[in-house]
């Protein structure tokens, strides 16, 4: 027994050395990396490099602008997401399931997708515009090319990412406080006021300190609405930088990234400073509040979800997809113009549209799967190993998702800007950079439904075959994976819908040979094919559905919570 014993803590302890390696490796040294580049002497970002982005115009401006957007956006991303949370948990409308799956899709779509969605809507080239005979003339400028353009659709597409971290609040809120405080006479109004909010202020401030950091961090919608208004916040400056300077100008996109991160750190520390001026703790838990009867109000409030679904989903999506159907800007869509020769053409004919499809269908596939890998055993130390230093392996994880995706860009950049130490391989200027970025960047998203699993998981069978002397790898290979797949493999799916059309770090990553969908999409949107670009967006928003259908098809096998978009 003593043998098997020692046997089963080698092979945890091996297992966690590897686990820490790798997580030591995405996710600790591409920030050391960068952070060497601000304090080590004769760096990339050298004294001369830091004087020289704090003395740019530029710079400021792009800052000014970065805040506007990223304040604002939140702002509204909070409005429309919490106002949707209390109207969907804590009342009795009907079709619930059906909305969340619709007002959730936004955040599964990619940013960039919804910029040219909204663009397409409401252009001078809009054929539904045209069909309707209200479309403005050609060559008028598109509304949506200003600030408060990129701020409407910042909050459109975080909204509902405030509208999911509100209502699992809102889900523990006591039902005994609520119907304590009816039955003294308060109405709903008061009961929301005086109740409601005040016990859901650190899910609303913690939603909004990442929307925040969410908005700031955005490089699609600031990119397609931004740079042809001349509207630059820091994100699309770097891209600008590095487009047009290479490894050249590295030293002054790291101080940029350095400084959106900053912003987004600012905006972190603001939310705990927020959440510990008061205790808001809860000392009981009780089945969720009854649903208030909305009574004649039914109808009316149902009617406007509803029409809020039509707004920002249905038209932007169905714009999207006319557009796909045109052969040229600004043709109006007829019987005789409608064509499918857009999709041909970027599936069949374009030799770099269909390298775009084969790099991000592989590198989606293939982060999904090392992040489902890996985030078995992650989640194990982390639900179950009770060591107190394994808080921090989390934290580890969580960095390069929680911060803008530009940071990790220009960390991978400096991290494999020369060939890997002792291998002489150089994955610079490669598909194999993007692949670790999505690597690095996308794993919490498979660990967090993970851990989930672990919690909902009886752990007697585990240590049932522990006493009879099963070693680790068996009881995570026979016991342990069967158990907690299905939650690993639904955050598989998230992240295959999240990298298949990602942006914010191909743009920066990306060399000839190595284009993703994203960057593919960008490139046709700047060159002036929107068409082009219409169709690869509705193939991919048609992946997407289709994907978060199956999901649903799967939800009584996963733990409660792991699908967001699940009512």
């Amino acid at each position: 027994m003593s043998v098997r014993l020692k046997q089963g803590r080698g092979q945890e302890w091996a297992m966690t050395v590897v686990v820490a390696a790798l997580i030591v490796l995405l996710s600790i040294l591409p920030m050391l990396r960068l952070i060497q580049e601000i304090f080590a002497p004769g760096g990339t970002l050298s004294t001369a490099a830091i004087s020289a982005g704090l003395t740019n115009a530029t710079t400021w401006v792009a800052t000014g602008n970065t805040l506007v957007v990223g304040f604002f956006g939140t702002a509204l991303a909070v409005i429309l997401g919490t106002s949707v949370a209390l109207l969907v948990t804590l009342t009795d409308v009907r079709g619930r399931s059906a909305f969340v799956l619709c007002y959730v899709m936004p955040l599964m779509i990619a940013p960039q997708v919804t910029a040219l969605a909204w663009l397409q809507l409401f252009g001078p080239a809009s054929p539904l515009l045209k069909m309707l005979g209200i479309a403005p003339p050609l060559g008028s400028r598109n509304p949506l090319y200003s600030p408060e353009g990129i701020i409407l659709l910042l909050g459109v597409q975080y909204g509902p990412l405030v509208f999911l971290l509100v209502r699992a609040g809102l889900r523990k809120l006591p039902r005994e406080l609520v119907e304590a405080a009816r039955a003294s006479g308060a109405g709903w109004f008061t009961v929301l006021r005086t109740i409601v909010l005040p016990l859901m202020t650190p899910s609303v401030v913690a939603a909004a300190a990442l929307a925040f950091v969410s908005c700031v961090g955005n490089f699609g919608i600031p990119a397609f609405l931004g740079i042809p208004a001349n509207y630059l916040v820091l994100p699309t400056l770097i891209y600008q930088r590095l487009a047009g300077g290479g490894p050249a100008v590295l030293g002054d996109a790291a101080f940029l990234s350095v400084l959106i991160g900053l912003i987004a750190m600012a905006g972190i520390l603001a939310q705990e400073m927020m959440s510990r001026r008061r205790d808001y703790r809860i000392s009981s838990t009780s089945l969720a509040a009854e649903p208030y009867e909305l009574g004649k109000w039914r109808v009316p409030v149902q009617v406007v979800m509803w029409c809020l679904i039509v707004l920002i989903l249905v038209l932007p999506l169905f714009g999207l997809l006319l557009s796909s159907l045109v052969p040229g800007y600004g043709i109006p869509l007829t019987a005789a113009t409608a064509t499918l020769d857009n999709y041909r053409f970027v599936l069949f004919e374009y030799s770099a549209a269909r390298r775009a499809f084969l790099n991000s269908f592989a590198l989606s596939l293939s982060a999904a799967a090392f992040a489902v890998l890996v985030a078995i055993p992650v989640a194990y130390l982390v639900a179950w190993s009770g060591k107190k230093w394994v808080k921090y392996l989390n934290l580890a994880v969580e960095l390069p998702y929680a911060l803008p995706g530009v940071v990790l860009a220009i960390a991978s950049l400096l991290m494999f800007l020369k060939p890997i130490p002792f291998t002489g391989i150089q994955i610079y200027n490669t598909v194999w950079i993007i692949l670790y970025a999505y690597l690095a960047r996308f794993l919490v998203l498979a660990l967090r439904p993970t851990i989930s699993g672990y919690h909902q998981i009886d752990r007697a069978l585990e240590e049932a075959a522990r006493v009879a002397g099963a070693s680790l790898f068996t009881r995570m290979r026979t016991i342990i994976f069967p158990l907690v797949a299905p939650a690993a493999l639904a955050g598989g799916l998230l992240i295959f819908m999240t990298a298949l059309s990602e942006l914010t770090v191909s743009a920066l990553l990306w060399s000839s040979g190595s284009e993703t969908i994203g960057v593919l999409m960008f490139s046709f949107e700047q060159g002036g094919d929107s068409n082009y670009a219409s169709a690869i967006s509705a193939i991919t928003v048609a992946i997407t559905f289709v994907l978060m259908l199956l999901a649903n098809l799967l939800a009584a096998h996963l733990p409660s919570g792991v699908l967001p978009w699940r009512d």
